[in-house]
């Protein structure tokens, strides 16, 4: 009996080990209305209306009346970011912040691309739209959309917009030349936040989809990590006939066996089609995996829980939001950062940039109702959604930076991305890869849409 039993379970998986691989799913593509209210019967205003972004010395004033009213609390000696944000360092950020850093400049940055905005099922979506300065006679620009994540912005990407936009005055082959969009997800910086519950990862690739449309590219490439990654990768599930190409620097791909081969160790890496290298950014196993993880994801709990609660803090204190923020540039670009007085911030980011990611939360209100999208997409249990069961049938390409979060290997991203044609291992960088090293994002998505136009 146990030997039918036992052969039963082999054919069943097996079975649908077979059936899984090979079954192309869409998800329903659906509709919504996110605004406040019922949903008007007139017909949704589908302008595109250029948007700036602006300040006042009123809003300034405010600011630094916050950041003067301070109430710190020393940090255990030799504690290093281990316990968190060092607020010794946070002093130092303090005093730049307050005496240093012009607001009104780098709302200049900002406006250096075009703004839009645009309602879509009820909400004002925001965007950056920038085309190339020059394209070659004959030539027609790749259509790429970009989508960032927590505790990110549009702004990630204003540094890898010119090598993809103008390559060629940037050092890079101008084979490929791309128009960039940006947009912010729904209740983030100055997209407009949800009134109703369930705005998830699905219903913002359906919105952004909607805004591709409305901007007129019926096919386009998308990249994206964090949870631009998911929503790029619903988009592919919604619309794989829009979608040319998938491009992502993160996946969330636990729904297969091969996690558990793990256990087996390094004897038996090559039995299930690890590399050197795979062994080198997942081992050890226990520091690697389970306490990296432990480590790095209170804040996920929390908001994925009661978002509003300590959403009441921070939209009320910049320094709070302030550190909240910042300790996830410190430990998700490099998690040795943690042993280091100042978080090692300054080594991979200017703290103009990293002030004006923080201040975009600011100025906006936005930080609460950023991170419901947790609670909207976790908040039904850890992957319960379909999606994360279903596969992903547009070509694509992973880009593995060695000091993500977790490290993804090639097995894995192909289970769930079968047309998987490019798999790279990046020299440096981690979580905000756009951030962080644009060039090396750039050169990466430009040889995975050359491979993929050569097919």
């Amino acid at each position: 009996m146990w030997l039918e039993i036992l052969l039963a379970s082999v054919l069943g998986f097996v079975i649908y080990w077979f059936v899984s691989r090979d079954k192309e799913e869409t998800l329903p593509l659906e509709d919504g209305w996110w605004g406040p209210g019922a949903r008007p019967t007139a017909g949704e205003d589908e302008s595109i209306r250029p948007f700036k972004v602006e300040t006042s010395d009123e809003e300034i004033i405010d600011l630094h009346r916050r950041i003067e009213k301070v109430r710190l609390t020393s940090p255990l000696e030799d504690s290093r970011f281990h316990y968190g944000f060092n607020s010794n360092y946070l002093k130092k950020i303090l005093s730049y912040w307050r005496n240093e850093f012009n607001w009104k400049k780098q709302v200049e940055v900002l406006n250096r691309y075009p703004h839009f905005k645009t309602k879509i099922e009820g909400l004002d979506v925001h965007f950056i739209h920038v085309k190339p300065p020059q394209l070659p006679p004959g030539r027609t620009p790749k259509p790429l959309l970009m989508v960032h994540g927590w505790p990110g912005s549009f702004f990630e990407f204003y540094n890898i917009i010119p090598f993809l936009t103008d390559p060629k005055n940037h050092g890079l082959s101008d084979e490929h030349i791309f128009e960039v969009i940006c947009p912010s997800i729904p209740g983030y910086g100055y997209s407009e936040a949800s009134s109703k519950k369930g705005l998830n990862s699905v219903v913002t690739a359906r919105i952004f989809y909607k805004l591709m449309l409305r901007l007129g590219f019926q096919e386009f490439y998308v990249q994206g990590g964090d949870w631009g990654s998911l929503i790029c990768t619903n988009m592919a599930q919604l619309v794989p006939s829009h979608v040319k190409g998938l491009h992502v620097n993160m996946a969330l791909i636990l729904r297969n066996f091969y996690p558990l081969t793990l256990f087996l160790g390094r004897p038996f890496r090559g039995l299930f089609g690890y590399t050197e290298r795979d062994m080198e950014l997942l081992y050890p196993l226990k520091e690697k995996m389970f306490y990296s993880i432990m480590r790095e994801s209170g804040y996920m709990h929390i908001q994925s829980t009661k978002p509003d609660t300590v959403g009441c803090a921070l939209n009320d204190s910049p320094v709070g939001l302030a550190a909240y923020i910042l300790e996830k540039f410190s430990t998700w670009t490099n998690a040795e950062f943690r042993d280091l007085e100042d978080g090692g911030l300054e080594r991979k980011f200017s703290l103009d940039d990293l002030l004006t990611n923080v201040m975009i939360y600011w100025t906006t209100g936005t930080i609460t109702s950023s991170q419901r999208f947790y609670k909207e997409n976790m908040g039904q249990g850890f992957m319960a959604e379909k999606h994360y069961r279903m596969k992903v049938h547009v070509p694509t390409a992973f880009a593995a930076f060695p000091c993500e979060l977790l490290h993804t290997p090639e097995k894995w991203v192909k289970f769930k991305y079968p047309k998987l044609i490019s798999y790279s291992y990046m020299a440096r960088g981690g979580h905000f890869a756009a951030f962080e090293e644009p060039e090396m994002l750039a050169r990466d998505i430009c040889k995975f849409v050359g491979l993929l136009e050569r097919q």
